[in-house]
């Protein structure tokens, strides 16, 4: 389902979404749109894996890395 929403950008943000359509790149500029939004929501979970990631603390530097991975497994799934 999509919604339509009204949304103000710069003259140089609607030079890039122009260039990227004008490439071929995209279909439409609510595409490049989209395609913006999902990079911007991927690059801030990576940001908060990282910030958790920090707060862990630090690694047991004997721990074979198949034990952080099972570890990071089980978490994600009790989570």
């Amino acid at each position: 389902m999509t919604k339509k929403i009204s949304v103000s950008v710069t003259d140089e943000h609607m030079l890039l979404i122009n260039e990227a359509v004008g490439s071929g790149d995209y279909a439409s500029s609510s595409e490049v749109i989209r395609h913006a939004l999902r990079d911007w929501k991927a690059k801030r979970l990576i940001g908060q894996l990282w910030d958790e990631g920090l707060k862990s603390g630090q690694a047991d530097v004997g721990e074979p890395i198949e034990d952080i991975k099972a570890e990071a497994r089980r978490r994600r799934r009790t989570s």
